[in-house]
């Protein structure tokens, strides 16, 4: 059974604390909800935000952007030499962040690609500050392998979804469940990095390469 890691009303609470929304976010943030298609929001948002400014990442490449929610909330942070890679499956996913990324004037900073985020990855030549995975939760043990070779020492591998609405507690869950829990095992115990797990939202894993 799915669970709230936080209440509703603590949510909105501490989203009450923040600062008025940029209005691109707002509209995406409006059309998720819309379209019951889902994002991480402006709590997890601010996060990402905090952390790509606390790190001066320059370049990060996103596994799973969606409609650019997130990736947008990167971008917002990053230097204007800084670029971030979104990544997604569906070609009319990406034209809707181009279009966003356009109106937000960010488009300088994105570069999109439209396939398998694995795949993708695995073809780029650099590394990266940052890289954020938020894709079929089945996959998250292989993006971590792949992922943990192509974050730069001193950069942060973040994942969304550690918490999987509580369905971490089962004993034996679901297909996803049980890959989510493989991953959380997997970083925790890597002593390549010291990682937290913040349980905001559906939970979300920070680890910091030091090795």
């Amino acid at each position: 059974m799915k669970t709230l890691i936080a209440s509703p009303e603590i949510e909105r609470y501490i989203q009450n604390l923040y600062p008025v929304e940029d209005p691109t976010l707002s509209e995406m943030g409006e059309l998720g909800e819309k379209t019951n298609f889902p994002i991480v929001g402006p709590l997890v948002g601010r996060l990402l935000y905090q952390l790509t400014k606390l790190t001066r990442a320059k370049n990060v490449f996103e596994m799973g952007s969606g409609f650019g929610y997130s990736a947008l909330w990167f971008a917002l942070a990053l230097p204007e030499d800084g670029v971030i890679h979104l990544t997604d499956q569906s070609t009319k996913n990406s034209e809707l962040a181009k279009r966003f990324f356009l109106q937000a004037n960010l488009a300088h900073k994105a570069r999109f690609h439209v396939g398998d985020s694995l795949e993708i990855l695995s073809k780029m030549r650099e590394n990266f500050d940052i890289i954020f995975i938020d894709i079929e939760k089945e996959l998250y043990p292989k993006a971590l392998d792949l992922a943990k070779s192509k974050v730069n020492v001193g950069g942060l591998l973040i994942a969304d979804n550690l918490l999987w609405f509580g369905q971490v507690l089962e004993k034996h869950g679901d297909a996803s469940t049980e890959a989510i829990k493989e991953f959380n095992q997997k970083l925790f115990n890597d002593c390549n990095f010291i990682s937290t797990l913040h349980p905001v939202r559906d939970g979300v894993g920070v680890a910091y390469k030091i090795a």
